[in-house]
């Protein structure tokens, strides 16, 4: 059984880190985050992802989508946890096909998460769920305005939960390569500080984690199985949220500053991992598969 890439995967997977990479940059990140009055949706990015096919991957040729299945979505969405590519990009894919203007970017849809809370529900068309009492509430992420609700879903979509898993994926190994990258340029007592042990095995933790999780977030999109989804996605918090903890232990004090870009990979993990069902609710659903 052949695990690797196929190369129209690995196409995909190029082609939408070319196009991020061209119009979510550093610069695009930085203007954001630093807004005064807050984050914007961009609402031309969220067309031209619509018309690369980001969110009709798995809407069927003859409506109008790509007609990929989960694997390629995931890898997709691999890119944007990367890029910390902004808004409610899980459930506008999953409204495709349901919600006229989703597939081609022109309807930006949002919905109330398991948890209660609610992302870009101000920028969004369309909100899936009960949003009447919402209240708006301070975000962790400065990429991301929240509101609150009462009434939420009593469970999550499996596929909301794998994709926001791959989100997680993309932004572990981001994280991985910047304290990778740094160590190597940072110097102290005459060598650059990835030659001290300490360093060393940070850095290995990472990229341990990041495999692990990538391993189990790939097999569940091949699978999509609702166990093996959960495991994935318990896996995939563990190495964005340490992954970046530790990307900010390498940096020193720099990676605890404002200009540093590694906080925000460190809160965007955060909020992802509140976003879908808790750790606990995850390990027991394991547990209760097992």
């Amino acid at each position: 059984m052949d695990f690797q890439l196929t190369s129209d995967q690995r196409d995909l997977q190029q082609g939408v880190r070319a196009l991020l990479a061209g119009r979510f940059d550093r610069t695009a990140l930085r203007a954001l985050a630093d807004a005064p009055e807050g984050p914007v949706l961009d609402r031309e990015l969220w067309r031209e992802l619509g018309a690369a096919g980001f969110f009709a991957l798995r809407l069927p040729e003859s409506e109008g989508g790509v007609g990929l299945g989960l694997p390629e979505a995931v890898l997709a969405f691999e890119e944007a946890g990367r890029a910390l590519l902004p808004g409610p990009l899980v459930a506008t894919h999953l409204a495709a096909g349901e919600v006229e203007g989703a597939a081609t970017g022109a309807t930006v849809v949002t919905a109330v998460d398991p948890g209660g809370l609610v992302p870009w529900l101000d920028a969004s068309d369309v909100v899936r769920g009960d949003t009447a009492r919402a209240v708006p509430v301070r975000s962790v992420d400065p990429l991301t305005p929240l509101h609150r609700t009462p009434t939420a879903p009593e469970s999550p979509d499996p596929v909301a939960v794998l994709l926001t898993a791959a989100e997680q994926l993309g932004s572990a190994a981001r994280s991985c390569e910047t304290a990778v990258r740094y160590a190597g340029e940072r110097a102290q007592f005459g060598q650059p500080i990835g030659a001290f042990q300490a360093v060393k095995h940070l850095c290995a933790q990472m990229l341990v984690r990041t495999e692990l999780a990538r391993a189990a977030v790939y097999a569940a999109a091949v699978t999509a199985d609702p166990a093996e989804i959960t495991g994935a996605a318990l896996l995939a918090d563990e190495a964005a949220v340490l992954g970046a903890r530790d990307c900010l232990q390498v940096h020193g004090g720099m990676g605890f500053t404002w200009e540093s870009d590694v906080h925000l990979h460190l809160k965007r993990a955060w909020l992802r991992a509140e976003l879908g069902p808790s750790a606990g609710g995850v390990e027991e659903a394991w547990a209760a598969a097992l």
